[in-house]
């Protein structure tokens, strides 16, 4: 599943190519995503201007006037670009290798300023819905979460706070939306490696250190995932068909028996399951 580094490379491109744009024609090849497009969406976003595109952990949103469209990803959705013009020879556009006619292309929203929008989902654990005259954060999806990695509301007290009485492992805390929003497995791997903190380790055994360091190394781990295009596990692309770089410079993530990435260290990389997901640590430096 995307998580937030590539998410929010999907905005930044939206955003350069898409953004004050008008929805002049929707074609729906497939209903069934996660939750069923209504029979009423085509009508309700024909005509309407793109006023602004942003994120909210996982999410995307399209701000029109007093709509907001919300999308996820699911496991395997893509948001893809071609130039109107271009459809006939779709197959070999720079803004994506597929074929325009992929019995996974489920959405086509044609724009005004000559470029078509293609919701593409292998799985269909995706999904669209649509909110009127509602503030974002009144949203069911939206309301639920915890606060942004880079918002100042993500601090110590905050997280000494959240922490209090509890026993869930750490490796579980920053994988509950509730308590962080935007994390998922590869990036809660690669902080727990840059903190020498095993994903086992109980939230009550954090020392003030430790929860400066994670909040520190959060940022930075997403900041610079952010800057190489995210990560192309297996088949991300951002909108103009660019893969991520991140994977490149992963420490622990799926790097089972490699020896540990730091000089000073003898360990080597270990492979557990939490909660049902894949773990990796060094069995020397992350005690």
């Amino acid at each position: 599943m995307p998580e937030l580094p590539e998410i929010e490379i999907v905005k930044r491109s939206l955003f350069k190519m898409i953004n004050k744009a008008k929805i002049i024609g929707i074609k729906i090849n497939n209903k069934n995503l996660r939750y069923k497009i209504p029979n009423t969406f085509s009508n309700e976003l024909i005509n309407e201007k793109i006023l602004r595109i942003s994120r909210r952990s996982k999410y995307l949103i399209l701000h029109l006037k007093r709509k907001l469209l919300l999308i996820h990803l699911g496991m395997s959705g893509k948001i893809l670009l071609m130039r109107a013009r271009d459809a006939a020879i779709f197959k070999t556009s720079f803004y994506y290798n597929v074929d325009k006619t992929s019995k996974h292309n489920h959405i086509y929203f044609t724009l005004n300023n000559g470029f078509i929008l293609i919701y593409n989902d292998v799985r269909r654990f995706g999904f669209f819905k649509l909110f009127y005259n509602i503030d974002l954060n009144k949203i069911p999806f939206i309301k639920k979460l915890g606060p942004e990695p880079f918002s100042k509301s993500f601090n110590k007290k905050y997280f000494k706070n959240f922490i209090k009485n509890k026993i869930k492992n750490i490796k579980n805390l920053l994988m509950d939306q509730k308590f962080v929003s935007g994390l998922g497995n590869i990036y809660v791997n690669e902080i727990l490696y840059m903190c020498k903190i095993n994903p086992l380790k109980s939230c009550k055994n954090l020392s003030s250190g430790e929860i400066g360091q994670l909040i520190i190394n959060t940022r930075a781990v997403l900041k610079f995932s952010i800057s190489k295009g995210g990560s192309s596990i297996r088949d991300f692309k951002n909108t103009l068909g660019k893969t991520g770089k991140f994977q490149q410079f992963f420490h622990v993530y799926s790097m089972e028996n490699k020896n540990c990435s730091r000089i000073s260290c003898k360990g080597k990389i270990k492979k557990m399951f939490i909660s049902k997901r894949s773990s990796f640590y060094c069995n020397k430096c992350q005690k």
